[in-house]
């Protein structure tokens, strides 16, 4: 990168979605063989085999829209199945390097069942773990910046990006397949807020009523395999961001604590960065400060 400067919120959604169409590649080297959710759009709008994702199709669609003085912001995920579900179809520079840890979730737990009743009572929506981790994320993406990092712009005018808040991407199971929508400032958000934003998105995935503006300006992933029983795995990190965070499912499992074997709720967490912008030091220290954050998680409240 031939640059290191900060951005603001205009500057970092101003043009982008014209931008990013501008600069994808349309030749066919690129097509990859689509998930089997855009398998099915495919077949259902019969798109020409030599584009099998349909992805030239809606871009140059897009493209037309956009000299016609049209904005991406507002359409519905139905306009534009292919590019947002499986949005990464270019090459990929990235150096990706998984780091993974394991988190002893024995205190959120009990906070959580102690204080769950009462949550949704008073907030109307259900003390979930996401809470917890998203907080932890933000603390550690405090603590090391430039895992909430980017590296953006065209080839050899490439800047690194710091941001001074967490947009905090969230991979949500939908109906056609995987959605990545937005948690907007999540590091000031409570409890509550992070709690009823997720849900939030959620829904609407649920419903297809999630827009292009949901999708966009996230600077952080997490994604939550454990809600389908995954155990491990080594998370796709989601350009133009530097890191992505793997939560997996909470296990009994046994530990040595003061020199005893005794049995606690674990979670292995994967965190896969750009080495292109982390060293070692940063993603280690970012998931160490999340390990500890999850572990005490009174010092969430701080």
């Amino acid at each position: 990168p031939g640059h290191i400067g900060t951005r603001s919120r205009d500057d970092e959604r101003r043009g982008q979605e014209r931008e990013q169409l501008e600069h994808q590649p349309d030749d066919e080297d690129q097509c990859v063989v689509p998930p089997p959710a855009q398998r099915e759009h495919r077949d259902e709008h019969r798109c020409d085999h030599h584009d099998p994702l349909g992805v030239r199709q809606t871009r140059r669609a897009l493209r037309e829209d956009g000299h016609r003085g049209g904005s991406l912001v507002g359409k519905t995920l139905d306009a534009v199945p292919a590019l947002l579900s499986y949005p990464n179809v270019h090459h990929d520079p990235a150096a990706v390097r998984p780091t993974c840890n394991t988190a002893d979730m024995s205190d959120a737990t009990a906070s959580r069942d102690k204080f769950k009743d009462q949550f949704e009572k008073k907030h109307g929506v259900t003390l979930g773990f996401m809470s917890f981790l998203a907080k932890a994320a933000c603390l550690a993406l405090k603590d090391s910046p430039a895992v909430n990092g980017q590296i953006d712009g065209p080839e050899g005018a490439q800047e690194i990006v710091y941001f001074d808040y967490v947009d905090l991407s969230v991979a949500v199971s939908a109906p056609n397949g995987l959605v990545v929508p937005v948690v907007r400032n999540a590091d000031s958000l409570s409890f509550a807020g992070i709690e009823k934003a997720i849900a939030d998105l959620g829904k609407r995935a649920r419903e297809g009523t999630l827009t292009m503006a949901d999708m966009k300006g996230g600077t952080f992933t997490i994604s939550n395999g454990g809600v389908f029983g995954g155990l491990m795995s080594t998370p796709i990190l989601n350009p133009p961001q530097s890191a992505v965070l793997g939560l997996h499912r909470i296990e009994d499992r046994p530990v040595v604590r003061g020199g005893q074997i005794v049995i606690r709720p674990m979670n292995y967490l994967a965190l896969s960065d750009d080495h292109r912008l982390n060293d070692g030091r940063e993603a280690v220290t970012a998931l160490k400060t999340l390990q500890e954050a999850i572990a005490a998680p009174s010092r969430l409240l701080s």
